[in-house]
This record gives C-alpha cells, structure tokens and sequence, in this order.
C-alpha cells in the first residue's frame, strides 16, 4: 500500500491568466498613447486580478493524503489487477482539482479523475478504482498521482506529485508442459520412500531391534528367529525428491536488441528462458519435487533479484516455494560477471579480435554444487548463448542425474550448435530454441533427445 502527501508543488498562469497579463500591457499601452488614467487603473485591475489568484494558490494550498493499494498486489503476466485509490485533504481546497495516475510506460497510460469524487467516505476520503492490465513480468512503481490545482476563476494553477510509488510485482507466466519429458525418474508418483538402516546385513536391511512403544504387528518373526530377540521392519519415511533447476543469467549469452525507457537490457532471448525456467519450476513443483535454483557461476539463482522474497533460500518447495520462485523470477535480469567470477574480462581482454562473447561463466563451484546432490533427481538447465568450450564445461554433470535436460534459446536457429552437441555426446537431452519457439514444444523435444546405452545421445528426426 502507498502512502503520502503533497510535495513538489509548482503554481504557473493558465492561459486565462496570461490573457490578463496580455490585456493589461495593452490597456497600459492605450493609457500612454491616449493619455487616460481610467485605463491606467484598469491595468492595476489586470495586472492585480492574476497575481492575487497566483499568490492564494501558492500560500493557500491544501495538503493532500494519498493511499493506493493494488489486489493483488503480485499478479501473474496476461493478468489484471485492480487498483484502490483513496485521497483525502487537509486544509482549504477553494478551487477545482484534476488529476492523473503516473504508471511505467510498459502499463499504459493512468486514469485522470476530478477531486472530490461524486461520493465521499465519512473519513472524508474519496475513493476510486481502476482496472491495470499487466502485459509483461517485471516489478513496477504505480504512482504517484499527478495534480493540477486551479483558483476559483480559472486564472493559476499549480502542479503537484502526490504520495508515494506503491509496489506492483508481475511474475512470468508459466506454460504447461508434458510430463513425458520426466517419466521415470524419481519422484513421477509422487514422493519416494527411503529406507533408514540399521544394519549392514542384506538379511536384515529391512529389520531393526524392537524398541519399547512399536507395534507387533510390525515385528519381523523370520529376523527374530536368526537373532534370538524381537526384529521388526524398518520405517519408511517419505521424503520430497529434488531437481535441481539452472538458469543462464550471462549478459553476453542474451545480447539486447534494444532499450526500452526505463526498462535497461531488452532480450527477447532471455524473457524466453525466464518463461521456460518458470515452466519448469511449475511442472517440477506439481510433480513434488523440492527445488534448487542456481546460475551458472553456482551461486544462488535469485539473490540478484528485486523481486525475490527469500533470495538466500537454498531451495524451495510446496506451493509457498512455487510463489517465492515467481516472484523471484519477475525481476531477474542478466548482469556481467564481477571481477573473480568466471566469465569476467579486464576492457583490454575484451576488446581482444575473435574473443568469445559466450565462452566462460561455466564455474567449477556450479559443478561442486551439482555433484553434491548426486542422484537425487534432475537437472534441468536454461540457457543463452553457449559455446562448445562453455559446454564442456558443463557436461561432466550429466553424470550426476538420472536424467541431465538442457533447453537452449540462441536469437537465431542454430548458433548454439556445437554446444549442443557436446552436451548430448555427454549424455544431456537438449533442445533448441529461438524466441518464437513455443516454450512448450521445446520441452516436448526433449523426449526425442534420447540417450542411447553407451550414454551418447542419439537424436530422432523426423521428415
């Protein structure tokens, strides 16, 4: 919700004021060619008449309390929110008041309305309301409301910005994918269950010793009669299974093709691997799987991220989870690497002939954190532009889950071809992408990217 009162007020003439001014210089004029002082009097009267309105607007000007509150107040992409607006005044308010909601670019233009509205509260504040749709993801500042403030007469008026910016988060908007893509791997019923030994034995890996309170129904008699005491079955506990979900955040890999105003790096690219890293977060999420989100340095995926609710969360779960990633992803944009990380290059290395836009940002503290949850699910990365030395980088992880998915979006068909095929020699499944690929589609490939018994990948074409 914002919150807030009047500031920045400025008073100028209207046109009809100006008209004063203008008539006084000519009535002063006809004074001194025709020698009347009538008109000089007149010319007081002129001058006067909008100086004084100009003077009540500036010391007479009412202090203004300004409260918007959007619901929702975070709203997926393609979706409309609906936007509260209270005011209220303090102070004389003699003349009219018009005013205008201040929206980015990106949501239009805001709603003008007259203060007071037609109704007004018993706290004395007039309420309106409007509809905003929200086309794109990102995080928006709605406000503040523009006035203009004119004298009884019509003669000045004064501008003012009012209250605060209120806060608008516009997540991405995820796409159904097919669940083809991940059957059989773990976690495709649901959660799994894990076994806790007790023992080494294989006899015995399902029994432990009969502890006070446990059930007889659960004691094993086969393991009881080899041991001379009371065996029962061991527990099951149902754990969450893991994936591991990475997204390509390299500025060089998503090269902009334009600036919108207030809006920095534009990458048609890169809007296409938000939507698909929100896909699959949505699909891994329905699927219980619990989520890790990491960029390609290793580090935390959403911890650069303005919109991000827990940005230092290692991973996330449940439908909560599900929601803190949306946010995240709603301002996530790409960024160059700070110095120590991989991919950065002092401006002399870059400036080099033939250096690598694309090559690096692969981290060996990416693989550290791969390789540490060996087995425990897939991995499924999105990336930019990517080299074949930036993707031997990466493809020793395939070896670290049952099932290793790479979705690639390059601006053109093809640029990222060697990297692909290093990754599938690998054992990845990989699918390319441009822009207009439908995120979906590129997900369905997956399923024809089959490796094959050696652990090459063998791809499946169709005519």
């Amino acid at each position: 919700m914002g919150t807030g009162t009047r500031t920045d007020w400025q008073g100028t003439l209207t046109p009809r004021g100006w008209g004063f001014v203008a008539a006084a210089v000519l009535a002063l004029i006809a004074a001194q060619v025709m020698g009347r002082r009538d008109l000089l009097q007149l010319t007081v009267f002129l001058a006067l008449v909008p100086v004084a309105a100009l003077a009540s607007n500036l010391l007479f000007r009412p202090s203004m309390d300004v409260r918007r509150a959007p619901r929702p107040d975070v709203v997926e992409a393609g979706s409309t929110t609906e936007v509260s607006l209270r005011l209220k005044h303090s102070g004389l308010l003699a003349g009219r008041m018009s005013m205008a909601e201040h929206l980015p670019p990106t949501l239009g233009t805001g709603p003008a309305f007259l203060y007071p509205g037609r109704s007004v509260a018993r706290d004395g504040f007039s309420s309106y309301r409007y509809q905003l749709g929200c086309p794109r993801r990102g995080l928006y500042r709605l406000g503040p409301v523009e006035a203009r403030y004119t004298d009884p007469f019509g003669l000045a008026e004064r501008h003012s910005r009012l209250g605060d910016a209120t806060r608008l988060v516009v997540t991405p908007a995820s796409v159904a994918l097919a669940a083809a893509v991940l059957s059989g791997t773990r976690g495709a019923e649901g959660v799994v269950a894990t076994r806790v030994q007790s023992t080494p034995s294989d006899d015995d890996v399902m029994t432990r010793e009969y502890r006070h309170g446990d059930p007889m129904r659960r004691v094993h008699w086969a393991a009881t009669a080899r041991h001379g005491e009371l065996m029962v079955r061991q527990e099951e506990s149902a754990t969450s299974p893991e994936a591991t979900l990475v997204l390509d955040v390299r500025r060089q890999a998503f090269p902009a093709v334009g600036h919108a105003p207030g809006e920095g790096h534009e990458s048609p690219a890169f809007e296409w691997a938000v939507t698909a890293a929100m896909s699959v977060a949505a699909h891994l999420a329905e699927r219980d799987y619990s989520l890790r989100l990491l960029d390609t340095a290793g580090g935390l995926a959403l911890a650069h991220s303005e919109s991000a609710p827990e940005p230092e969360a290692p991973s996330y779960s449940g439908p909560d989870g599900l929601a803190s990633i949306a946010e995240g992803l709603a301002a996530i944009a790409p960024r160059s690497p700070g110095p120590g990380q991989p991919g950065h290059r002092t401006t002399d290395a870059a400036d080099e002939p033939g250096a690598s836009t694309a090559s690096a940002g692969f981290s060996e503290l990416l693989l550290d954190r791969l390789e540490a949850h060996r087995s425990r699910g897939p991995i499924v990365v999105v990336l930019g532009a990517t080299d074949a030395a930036a993707a031997s980088m990466l493809a020793p992880a395939a070896a670290f889950a049952d099932r290793a998915l790479a979705l690639v979006v390059t601006s053109r068909p093809g640029a990222s071809q060697a990297a692909a095929e290093v990754l599938r020699d690998a054992g990845w499944r990989v699918s390319e992408a441009t822009p207009r690929t439908a995120v979906d589609a590129a997900w369905l490939a997956l399923t024809v990217d089959e490796p094959d018994a050696q652990g090459t990948a063998q791809v499946r074409r169709t005519s």
